[in-house]
């Protein structure tokens, strides 16, 4: 049984920095998109970034709203996903979401990846976590 546990979430003033990980367990597959997605209550939900592994390593892909101010890094050893956020506005304001690609992985990981900065559809994570705060105020 896959399971994604987000944590790190807060309060936290414009201008400063968070850092969100994300403990998988229960996950497999070696080839795969992973990522983080946020929403606010009353809106669409967002891409923010997305990590790609495979034959090439792992590969970073940042919305723009998340382009220079967030990180998406992976610990394998400890099964955890980051998203470390800086320069943090009060729009960045959301609940936070770690996924997973999910079967039958049709489309290549960085495919998959590439519809997060795009801003595409987030029909390929079939795997989600509980989601964590992340409120910023000016």
């Amino acid at each position: 049984q896959v399971q994604l546990v987000e944590s790190g979430g807060g309060s936290v003033q414009a201008g400063g920095s968070v850092t969100l990980s994300c403990v998988v367990s229960g996950y497999t597959y070696s080839r795969y998109c992973m990522g983080w997605f946020r929403q606010v209550p009353g809106k669409e939900r967002e891409g923010v970034a997305g990590i790609a592994t495979g034959s090439g390593g792992g590969t970073a892909y940042y919305a723009d709203s998340a382009e220079g101010r967030f990180t998406i890094s992976q610990d394998n050893a400890k099964n955890t996903l980051y998203l470390q956020m800086s320069s943090l506005k009060p729009e960045d304001t959301a609940m936070y979401y770690c996924a997973a690609e999910s079967p039958p992985f049709l489309s290549p990981a960085q495919t998959v990846c590439e519809n997060i900065k795009n801003g595409g559809s987030s029909e390929n994570f079939g795997y989600w976590g509980q989601g964590t705060q992340v409120t910023v105020s000016s």
